[in-house]
């Protein structure tokens, strides 16, 4: 039966780290084939449907004029949503161009409130007047103007945004593409450009870290423990940068838990700079034996599993306190937690 380093004295875990690695390797699991799809999920009848819309106002898109293409846009709020994926623009970057292009102050926070006001509800027609008036008139006119026009000439070791399938040549390419479908070869040259699902996963990143956490604080509930689960960028005092869970509270900090669910290795390689500098701050003054605090590291996804010096430094730096979901339910027996539970 494999041994997991929370189970193992540390100089077992010294004499044998390596041993200790494969058993955290062993039970990391990855999600990133499956994502949660959050609220404002726009599903594809939905999105078809603003396409239909925008089609039609646009005359099967050979007609991109802004006086249409604004009345369908109110009306089918999510053409909109269509309208933002042909240019392959993210909300604020649509919101910059266009402040540029027209005069119109165009703000990050307005684009991405309309965009996320769109997503909730997508089939609720919009209701415009003055400067949100403005701002949306402004977003259409930049989009039309920009799609009809296509890729202006830049140098030979540049590449322009809009030097896609669907945009490169105008109103001509996009007529073609619509009229007649998307070469495949194509539609896979640029999924690999742009990654599937790309602006969805980044959308859903902090609800992915959210099912670790929730878990841990399953865990600590249950077993009523007092602890203080902390928000992004809070400050808190003897802390450069707060950390995921105190334990019973900031000002007695007794259990630290860092919590972190990754696929990519360059964002666990942070993580665990982050926890060996958790690591020093509990020595600052004291003993290996009798560090201020405990620190424990709660992982999850296959960026953990790729570099296993870093994953060594992780255990011995946590002093074998690492755990993956799969052994969650063993984290209050095998940590000091167990000196705060009450049920």
């Amino acid at each position: 039966m494999t041994k997991y380093p929370f189970e193992a004295p540390f100089d077992e875990i010294m004499q044998d780290a390596e041993t200790y690695v494969d058993a955290v390797f062993s039970c990391l699991e990855s999600e990133f084939l499956v994502m949660p799809k959050g609220s404002g999920f726009v599903e594809y009848p939905a999105f078809e449907r603003g396409y239909e819309a925008l089609k039609a106002a646009t005359k099967g898109f050979s007609e991109l004029n802004p006086i249409r293409v604004l009345p369908a846009a109110l009306a089918e709020p999510i053409s909109i949503v269509v309208l933002r994926t042909m240019l392959g623009f993210t909300p604020p970057e649509w919101g910059y161009v266009t402040t540029l292009q027209t005069g119109v102050n165009v703000t990050q926070g307005f684009v991405r409130t309309l965009d996320r006001k769109i997503r909730m509800s997508p089939e609720v027609p919009l209701n415009s007047s003055g400067l949100t008036e403005e701002r949306l008139k402004a977003l259409v006119e930049t989009a039309c103007q920009m799609l009809t026009e296509g890729v202006p000439e830049v140098k030979n070791d540049q590449l322009h945004r809009l030097n896609k399938a669907d945009t490169k040549r105008g109103l001509d390419s996009i007529g073609n593409i619509a009229g007649m479908g998307v070469p495949y070869a194509m539609l896979l040259y640029e999924r690999f450009l742009g990654r599937p699902f790309a602006g969805h996963r980044d959308s859903v990143s902090e609800l992915v870290g959210d099912s670790l956490e929730s878990a841990i604080e399953d865990v600590l509930t249950k077993a009523g423990i007092s602890y203080r689960k902390t928000k992004r960028a809070e400050r808190i005092e003897g802390f450069d940068q707060s950390p995921d869970f105190i334990i019973p509270s900031e000002f007695n900090p007794q259990v630290i838990i860092e919590a972190k669910i990754t696929e990519d290795d360059g964002t666990a390689r942070d993580k665990v700079t982050r926890i060996q500098h958790l690591g020093e701050l509990s020595l600052a003054g004291r003993s290996a034996d009798n560090p201020k605090y405990e620190v424990i590291a709660c992982i999850g996804g296959r960026g953990f599993g790729v570099r296993r010096e870093d994953m060594k430094k992780m255990i011995l730096t946590t002093r074998g306190k690492v755990f993956t979901l799969k052994t969650l339910d063993q984290l209050v027996e095998h940590t000091r937690l167990k000196d705060f539970k009450t049920k």
